[in-house]
């Protein structure tokens, strides 16, 4: 089945823009990289896809639950804290990966590498009371 991308419109036609260009157009994006994350809907089941800004620790992959400062957490996290198995496309490369937060002095560290790239993460840091999860995307190894 075909996963249901966000329902924002302008999230959506970069999306759209990606998946028909295997990311040449819209892998890179306001100066920085951006992924498709496909998640498992924590309620319908059904696959969920969004597009977020990355950033790289060596091999791993990591990501912001900004959720542009707002009070909630996305969609995307609380679907893949039910089920931390996703998908993951970085330009033409898709693959599965698993999704684990970031805790402690780890995601401090992560937090300033995002922070440095995308400097709107400290705005919405200040803009909200609950704590902006930062995660980790691993790829699971293929047959794995």
């Amino acid at each position: 089945m075909d996963p249901i991308d966000s329902p924002v419109g302008w999230v959506a036609k970069h999306i759209q823009e990606y998946i028909e260009t295997d990311g040449r157009k819209g892998h890179r994006r306001w100066g920085v990289t951006t992924l498709l994350l496909t998640t498992r809907g924590r309620v319908s089941g059904l696959p969920r896809r969004t597009a977020l800004i990355y950033g790289t620790d060596g091999e791993r992959l990591i990501v912001v639950g900004s959720n542009g400062g707002g009070e909630e957490h996305p969609a995307w996290y609380l679907n893949l804290l039910a089920d931390p198995a996703v998908e993951v496309q970085v330009a033409a490369d898709r693959f599965a990966a698993r999704a684990v937060e970031a805790e402690g002095e780890e995601r401090e560290r992560l937090w300033g590498l995002m922070a440095g790239l995308w400097k709107d993460y400290e705005r919405y840091r200040t803009k909200t009371s609950r704590r902006i999860p930062v995660v980790i995307l691993e790829r699971v190894p293929a047959g794995g």
